[in-house]
């Protein structure tokens, strides 16, 4: 599943604390099954809200909710830049 990404895209992994954006794709179609059944649909808006130290877990505001993950499942996440906000 997949929307249209522009040439900002990058991948969840790289984004800064605060940072918002719209899942455009997945690149592991186990990770997106899992995101998926979460919620975490392609179209639909992330923001980084906490990092774990030393490399640990991305914690990631979806709606209502607050997700935790690993760097290597965030890295397969690829966001596009958000047009409003």
């Amino acid at each position: 599943m997949s929307v249209v990404i522009n040439t900002h895209s990058l991948p969840l992994s790289d984004f800064r604390l605060g940072q918002k954006g719209l899942i455009a794709q997945y690149t592991n179609e186990r990770i997106a099954g899992k995101l998926i059944a979460m919620g975490a649909l392609p179209g639909q808006k992330l923001q980084l809200v906490r990092t774990a130290p030393f490399g640990g877990a991305l914690y990631v505001k979806n709606g209502k909710y607050i997700i935790a993950l690993r760097k290597e499942e965030a890295a397969c996440i690829i966001m596009s830049n958000e047009k409003n906000d």
